[in-house]
């Protein structure tokens, strides 16, 4: 089995899906940061595709970037969040996010 990302955001102030959240991937090289790739979220609150599919899928650490501010209109608190992560085999990483104006919460999803 290779590994694969995916992700999945939902506004819990709101109650749905956080549509329309722009998301950055990068790949973490020692001090160096290197994008990969910048998708959005779909009406369920997911990408179309995974965002790094078996495909290009390398162990390592990855952050996911997600514009927090642009998607809640606001910027008041919470402006981008950034979620650094290692993958140590090659799996099904979820990274889902629980998002409102004023906080989020993450977790391996399965």
């Amino acid at each position: 089995m290779a590994g694969y990302l995916t992700t999945h955001v939902l506004d819990t102030a709101k109650g749905i899906p956080a549509a329309g959240l722009r998301i950055e991937l990068y790949r973490i090289e020692g001090d160096a940061r290197k994008h990969l790739k910048t998708v959005t979220t779909n009406a369920d609150g997911r990408t179309d595709a995974q965002i790094l599919p078996e495909t290009e899928f390398v162990k390592g650490t990855y952050e996911l970037v997600f514009h927090a501010g642009d998607y809640l209109g606001q910027r008041d608190f919470l402006d981008v969040i950034p979620l650094r992560f290692t993958t140590s085999e090659a799996s099904h990483y979820h990274v889902p996010l629980l998002l409102s104006p004023y906080g989020y919460s993450t977790y391996r999803g399965s």
